[in-house]
């Protein structure tokens, strides 16, 4: 049976910044603590999707939430658990590289569910397009990963709607979700539609037709770097960036919530029912989250392009 990934998760928890560094050294009793925290603060905000990589941390951001589903019991399935494959990280002569080939999706599936420490992921993502791959050995590794029960649903991750396509051509399971950068300030996903026929289109690289096709299909967003790095609610750099965070902590006091939240809502309130993917360690600033992923996007038609234009600093065309 596969889980309903397009409704009830307004809200997902990336969790690339658990299991401490980056480098080699072994993750500690504090990285779980700090792990079980941020886990914690997640659900306390009704955040019960949880997104992942093989890669985050060398594998250790997989392996220390896993050890904070040994130390919960019943804790798994209550979750969406979501993982990602297909980078590979430089390696001593090695570069770094795409890797869609199918032995190298079953592996990296294998090794993930062992760090993990579970029987199965809910959705796999491809992580980013493989020039070198074909898409058949994709479609066959991704059905037997399915059929064995390894892998319940699928979706890709930096995608535009010609690759989807020609990947589903091939599958018999439908692709279930698209992650993107996308949020207030990395905003070419939205200008792609209003800049056609205008001399600023040049400048944007998204794919267009990506997001009606994941429409037209049932794909669902997940928009990775949602809160923007704490552009508008943390330092700000730019006129448009301080104009930006005093507008949503404006519309944050007026509504009673956050800046955090409104700043979602802003991704939420499209209709492409965007979800959002929260990638802070922080849990305060998890919690910050919550009416993003508990309560309907309390945005006006004019407060959404009001943000939306303060934002870009510039009229729209």
């Amino acid at each position: 049976m596969t889980v309903d990934v397009g409704v009830g998760e307004r809200v997902l928890y990336g969790c690339m910044g658990l299991g401490g560094s980056w480098g080699p050294e072994p993750y500690g009793v504090g990285d779980i603590d700090a792990a079980e925290a941020a886990v914690v603060a997640a659900l306390d905000s009704g955040i019960t999707a949880f997104d992942h990589a093989d890669i985050y941390r060398g594998g250790k951001s997989e392996a220390v939430f896993g050890e904070v589903l040994a130390r919960t019991p019943g804790l798994r399935e209550r979750i969406t658990l979501q993982t990602k494959c297909g980078i590979r990280l430089p390696d001593g002569d090695r570069p770094g590289m795409y890797d869609l080939r199918g032995r190298s999706i079953a592996r990296r599936v294998e090794e993930s569910l062992v760090r993990l420490r579970t029987d199965h992921v809910d959705v796999l993502l491809l992580h980013r397009p493989d020039p070198l791959a074909d898409p058949d050995e994709i479609a066959s590794a991704l059905t037997s990963l399915h059929r064995q029960g390894l892998v319940r649903n699928f979706g890709v991750s930096n995608m535009g709607a010609a690759q989807i396509a020609h990947l589903q051509a091939r599958l018999d399971v439908p692709l279930v979700a698209n992650q993107l950068e996308m949020s207030l300030y990395r905003r070419d996903w939205v200008e792609a539609g209003v800049l056609l026929n205008t001399p600023h289109l040049a400048g944007n690289g998204f794919p267009f037709g990506t997001l009606e096709h994941c429409r037209d299909h049932g794909i669902r967003l997940q928009a990775w770097g949602a809160l923007a790095n704490g552009r508008y609610t943390g330092l700000q750099e730019t006129p448009a960036e301080r104009a930006t965070a005093a507008l949503l902590a404006e519309l944050a006091g007026r509504k009673g919530t956050t800046p955090e939240s409104v700043l979602l809502w802003w991704l939420t309130r499209h209709p492409a029912a965007i979800a959002p993917v929260v990638g802070t360690t922080r849990p305060e600033r998890i919690r910050a989250c919550r009416d993003a992923a508990t309560r309907e996007p309390d945005l006006t038609h004019e407060e959404w392009y009001e943000l939306w234009t303060t934002a870009r600093g510039v009229p729209l065309p």
